[in-house]
C-alpha cells in the first residue's frame, strides 16, 4: 500500500509540472490555459492557502483539492498538448532540476491570507 502512495505521490508531482508545462504552450485552449495558471500557481506556491499545522483541514488541498484541479486541468488539454507537457515534466525531472517556485502564486496567496485577515478584522470591531 505504502509504494502505491509513493507513486501517486509522484505521479501528482509530475502532473503538477505538466501543468505548469500546459501554461506555456501554444495549442492549450484558452480555459485550460486559464484554470492551468490558476492551478499550477497554488500548486507551485512555497506559501499554502490552509496553513499546514491547522488539524485535518490543512492537508486537506494537497490531498483533495490540489489532485482535483490538477485532474480537471489535465481533462482539458487535447492529447498532443497533454503528451509533449508530459514529457517535458519527465524530462525536467530527468535532468533533476528542482521543483520550479512560483512567486506569483506565492503572492496571490498572501494577497488572500491578508484580504482574510483584514475582513476578519472589520467584523470583529465592527
Amino acid at each position: 500500500m505504502w509504494a502505491r502512495i509513493v507513486a501517486w505521490a509522484k505521479t501528482l508531482r509530475r502532473d503538477a509540472l505538466t501543468v505548469w508545462f500546459a501554461t506555456r504552450h501554444p495549442d492549450t485552449p484558452l480555459i485550460a490555459k486559464v484554470l492551468a495558471v490558476c492551478v499550477a500557481a497554488y500548486a507551485l506556491s512555497p506559501i499554502d492557502l490552509i496553513p499546514d499545522f491547522i488539524p485535518i483541514l490543512g492537508y486537506l488541498d494537497e490531498v483533495i483539492l490540489l489532485p482535483g484541479a490538477i485532474w480537471v486541468c489535465l481533462r482539458l488539454l487535447p492529447p498532443e498538448v497533454l503528451r509533449h507537457c508530459r514529457d517535458q515534466a519527465d524530462q525536467w525531472f530527468a535532468d533533476r532540476k528542482g521543483k520550479p517556485v512560483s512567486l506569483a502564486g506565492a503572492a496571490i496567496v498572501g494577497v488572500v491570507w491578508i484580504a482574510i485577515l483584514l475582513l476578519a478584522w472589520r467584523l470583529w470591531v465592527g
